[in-house]
């Protein structure tokens, strides 16, 4: 008898050796959270309602000083470039279909704040294009002549990567673990031939390494073949997982001095689209998700596509409160909020819908209302959300249930943060402007979309992916 009681606890920690040591090549990310919000996108594709405008957006590229290069009424092209890079003409931003120029939209000083070209038919529009993409310098000139290198980011900073770098690695994550995110094997399920030869052609841009990377039992890995400089990792873990500043901080992490390139895993199958198809296509399949979206589903739009046309499709529960819904371009964590108007985000996959929260709680936080998530579980709120994350009811709202606080130390950042890094010391280090202290940290090391799930626990309420954005760009203008 006794020997059956030491037995079955020895077989189980036998069984968990033998699964790490099986499981060894998997990158493991154990701090995180994944928040349970109703709303995921089925798997269902259909093609937006007539849409008819779509607009290139300076301010979805970090750092831009955009040269206008078209005026209101031009004929423009699918690829005819709309604006380009002051400090570099050769990055040019293309027209993602063929139409007239409807509407050049300037803000406070005459800031450029979209170039809207609207077309005369729904249908999805096309570039041809005759170069051959055998070497890295025919590959930048063509990515460079359909607008596709603005798809290409550089780390650290994140803007558009500059042509004459030299990136140590490129990064590719072929999935999105945030709230909500688009499955990427539905995403470009029949392009899977595009996203390997895209992946073959961004190799030959770096001396260094390709970084690949995929979830366990993910369809898309095996598209991918590993051979010369492109390296496929398994990921595991939740949310940020799938970011791409969690990948390389436990791939290779950034030093000061480094330059890494990123690319979405739907503009890697464009750019192999030019090389299979002689074409440049901007397609998206975009997720359009949330807890009051009755019809949660994927759409096939172009780049840049307004999202009344999708909008007007979407069958939605009433709001509770009352207050109506906020559209929101890319997931709730780090997304950006929209009007029912604007335009989706260049780098974005997911539309989220969320009901507006302009409302007053009775007793705040005391209330015991059923289904509200709380991530510290010290309010009874938190007790009644963990029953609700088992059948994936958590009701989530835009209310802060509460103003601006003071500063808190909680503890609560550690638990989120899967870095090496000591995110509370290097927010505090970003707020008083420390550039040396900032260094030392890691800043460069991350971008605002890192500090998300930071700023989703913060009882404080503070603006941390502003803050991190801020601290960033002091020190790009410092290295200018």
């Amino acid at each position: 008898m006794a020997c059956r009681l030491i037995s079955a606890p020895l077989f189980f920690f036998v069984f968990i050796y033998i699964k790490d040591f099986i499981m060894s090549d998997v990158i493991k990310i154990k701090k995180g959270l994944d928040l349970p919000i109703s709303g995921v996108a089925e798997q269902k594709t259909s093609e937006a309602l007539d849409i008819r405008r779509y607009a290139v957006k300076p301010t979805d590229f970090v750092g831009l000083m955009p040269r206008l290069l078209v005026q209101e009424g031009d004929e423009v092209q699918a690829g005819s470039p709309l604006f380009c890079e002051k400090k570099d003409t050769r990055i040019v931003f293309t027209s993602p279909v063929a139409g007239k120029v409807a509407a050049v939209v300037r803000g406070e000083k005459r800031a450029l704040l979209a170039v809207v070209v609207e077309t005369a038919d729904a249908e999805l529009h096309t570039m041809k294009v005759e170069s051959q993409m055998t070497d890295a310098e025919s590959i930048k000139k063509v990515m460079l002549e359909t607008g596709l290198w603005t798809a290409l980011r550089q780390r650290p900073f994140g803007t558009v990567a500059s042509p004459d770098a030299k990136p140590k690695n490129i990064f590719v994550s072929a999935f999105d673990s945030a709230p909500l995110a688009a499955d990427m094997d539905y995403c470009l399920k029949g392009r899977e031939a595009d996203f390997a030869k895209g992946i073959e052609l961004l190799s030959k841009l770096t001396g260094g390494k390709l970084h690949v990377s995929f979830r366990q039992g993910q369809k898309l890995e095996s598209a991918v073949a590993e051979k010369g400089n492109v390296v496929k990792h398994i990921v595991a873990g939740p949310h940020p997982a799938g970011l791409i500043g969690t990948q390389i901080a436990a791939i290779e992490p950034i030093n000061k001095g480094d330059v890494v390139w990123t690319m979405n895993a739907q503009d890697v199958a464009v750019l192999g689209h030019i090389a299979n198809a002689g074409e440049y296509k901007p397609e998206r399949v975009i997720a359009v998700a949330g807890p009051q979206v009755k019809n949660a589903q994927y759409y096939h739009v172009m780049a840049g596509a307004q999202v009344s046309g999708i909008i007007a499709g979407l069958k939605m529960e009433e709001n509770p409160e009352g207050n109506g819904f906020r559209y929101i371009s890319g997931n709730v964590l780090s997304g950006v909020q929209i009007a029912a108007d604007s335009y989706i985000g260049a780098y974005d996959s997911l539309l989220t819908v969320l009901p507006e929260g302009d409302h007053y709680d009775f007793m705040g936080w005391l209330f015991p209302k059923r289904g509200r998530f709380s991530f510290s579980r010290t309010f009874l709120s938190g007790f009644t959300a963990k029953c609700s994350k088992k059948c994936g009811k958590s009701t989530f709202d835009t209310n802060l249930h509460g103003g601006v606080r003071p500063f808190i130390f909680t503890g609560a950042f550690e638990q989120v943060f899967p870095m090496d890094i000591y995110p509370l010391h290097l927010i505090k280090a970003c707020i008083v402007g420390d550039i040396e202290l900032m260094e030392n940290l890691g800043i460069y090391e991350v971008e605002p979309e890192d500090f998300a799930l930071c700023e989703f626990v913060d009882v404080s309420k503070t603006e941390i992916q502003t803050i991190v954005r801020q601290a960033l760009e002091q020190l790009r203008k410092e290295a200018m």
